[in-house]
């Protein structure tokens, strides 16, 4: 692993300005770090509010000014971390011991459920804390600080995190590695070097981790990692932890588009289709700025970054500045019946085109996304399946990729979740006023404009076409009249998004049981470029079964879907 001599993530003056920024953000009564309330919709029972204080968030802060050695910033940072460790649970009783709930404002009993990850964010957080400034702790705080962490590590060795859960396996080995390593336990030592070591078994075989291509996950499965192999004193788990993020950059690195700086899907864990300002200056920094989104008196910076270690190797930097046109298709898992899970993305100069082969339609997951060069700005394609406005995450995504081309379909378990895979279960029925699937187009809009015929759309990119096609719809909904519905997409504008839309159903709220539903699939195909109209698909069905078959590119390419809801 080659690492710049002179890291630009170690740059104190943007340090130093980041934390003076947070300033106004500080609440002195509580010694806490006051944002604007944000959720995804499930652990925290909060629906509204103006501010939060968050626990994480107050951590990440103490140890930002405690690393800008600013002696002004001391008390501040020794009063923050006092008060969230008060906040831990520590009653071993409790299934909830050693964790943090999320906001100041919201204890653990009251979250819809508690999340017991925060053992291995906050408790990372300590341990650098005690690792880069235990001799500048009082030493009661020390003392308290050492507990906290040991509740920590005890509640995560309790819950025991296996390997298909990367970004928490590698953190929980990071904070029982490195508190066992600071604090001569060589039980948390152990149990860290053998999770790191499971974690390496798991994932070298298929050269990904199970979170695929997660532009969230796999800068924190970096940021993990490196942190590992720059703290840890343990050779054996250095060479695991650069394994690991070989992996993680050569993943980045072939999925990163030039054409349009995006970075490709399809993805399973996504939470803004387009990079974030921060994300496009930690790339930024990890290139050592030779994949420059920013002026260097302009490039965005984040506390945590500080001392983090992070380098992309040499290896991988070209390919963040050279156009390729190439297909990557990998199986990044095993689902539970023993069916290997797979990626493709092929990539051109002017546009990105990804899928899975099969996925749920969940709000974090893009199973279908592309994006094309819109005259030097990035235009992106995300297929969705909504219930009342919100991914669904019973609708399930099917598909085989060609190249440039998706043939595709949908259909619905009785037994996955609502907003999200296993928080909230629908057991077989849902309540709609509007339910649809869409073909949303958002980043840049200008020299967009779709064509929508009975059963397709031409919509034109720029320079670049996009062809979606329905070739089946069975839905058959009686209560609704929908078996003899019209199925006609429908462009719609949202926000700062166009929708192209095939409208299930919309109006007065009613019962979908899918349970008592016979027929309820579609299939589509969706093309880049040229092509579709060549492709002539043989389409068959049963009471059971569609199918969709033909020749694309003189190879075949066929979907079959079931068509009554089963389950997962």
């Amino acid at each position: 692993m080659a690492y710049y001599s002179d890291n630009p993530f170690n740059n104190r003056q943007k340090l130093i300005k980041q934390i003076d920024s947070r300033e106004s953000q500080y609440n002195s009564e509580n010694h806490l770090l006051k944002s604007p309330f944000s959720s995804p919709g499930y652990h925290t029972t909060i629906k509204q509010a103006d501010f939060i204080h968050s626990t994480r968030n107050s951590l990440v802060y103490a140890l930002g000014l405690l690393d800008t050695e600013e002696a002004h910033y001391e008390q501040r940072a020794f009063d923050i971390i006092e008060q969230v460790i008060s906040l831990q649970d520590t009653d071993r009783s409790r299934s909830t011991f050693g964790i943090w709930s999320w906001f100041y404002e919201e204890p653990l009993d009251q979250m819809s459920p508690p999340d017991w990850n925060w053992a291995d964010f906050c408790g990372k957080l300590l341990v650098l804390i005690v690792s880069r400034h235990s001799a500048r702790l009082p030493e009661k705080l020390r003392q308290s600080v050492q507990q906290a962490i040991y509740n920590a590590c005890d509640a995560i060795i309790i819950r025991n995190v296996g390997p298909n859960y990367t970004n928490i396996a590698i953190m929980g080995a990071f904070v029982t590695l490195i508190a066992g390593e600071l604090f001569e336990r060589e039980d948390y030592a152990k149990y860290g070097f053998e999770r790191l070591g499971k974690l390496h078994n798991y994932t070298l075989p298929r050269q990904a981790f199970l979170e695929y291509n997660s532009p969230t996950y796999t800068q924190v499965a970096i940021l993990e990692l490196s942190a590992i192999v720059t703290e840890t004193n343990n050779a054996e788990a250095k060479l695991l932890g650069n394994d690991l993020l070989d992996i993680a950059w050569k993943s980045v690195a072939d999925h990163f588009h030039t054409g349009t700086r995006q970075w490709s899907g399809p993805h399973s864990r996504c939470y803004k289709t387009l990079l974030t300002p921060l994300s496009e200056a930690f790339l930024q920094f990890a290139t050592g700025g030779k994949l420059a989104f920013y002026q260097e008196d302009e490039l965005p910076y984040d506390e945590g970054w500080y001392k983090c270690g992070v380098a992309c190797p040499e290896q991988y930097i070209e390919q963040f500045l050279t156009p390729v046109q190439q297909t990557v298709k990998e199986c990044y898992g095993v689902n539970g019946s023993g069916t290997e899970k797979w990626a493709t993305t092929y990539m051109t100069p002017t546009y990105s085109l990804g899928s899975f082969k099969k996925e749920i339609m969940w709000n974090q997951t893009r199973t279908l996304l592309a994006y094309v060069d819109n005259g030097g700005k990035a235009t992106y394609l995300h297929l969705r399946a909504l219930h009342d406005g919100y991914d669904y995450c019973s609708a399930v995504f099917h598909g085989e990729q060609r190249a440039n081309h998706v043939l595709f379909g949908m259909n619905f378990v009785v037994n996955g979740g609502d907003t999200h895979p296993n928080l909230d279960m629908i057991d077989g029925s849902i309540e709609v006023s509007d339910f649809r699937f869409r073909l949303e187009i958002g980043g840049a809009l200008e020299h967009v404009s779709p064509v929508v015929e009975k059963d397709s759309v031409i919509l034109r990119i720029g320079e670049t076409l996009v062809s979606l096609r329905t070739w089946f719809t069975a839905f058959d909904d009686q209560a609704a009249g929908t078996a003899s519905r019209d199925w006609s997409w429908e462009v719609t504008k949202v926000d700062n998004v166009l929708g192209i839309d095939l409208v299930l159903h919309t109006g007065e709220k009613r019962v979908i049981d899918f349970q008592k539903l016979n027929e309820a699939a579609f299939l589509f195909s969706l093309c880049i470029g040229e092509g579709l109209e060549s492709f002539k698909p043989q389409i068959e069905w049963t009471k059971e079964l569609a199918t969709v078959s033909g020749s694309w590119n003189n190879e075949q390419i066929g979907l079959a879907l079931q068509l009554k809801p089963g389950v997962q």
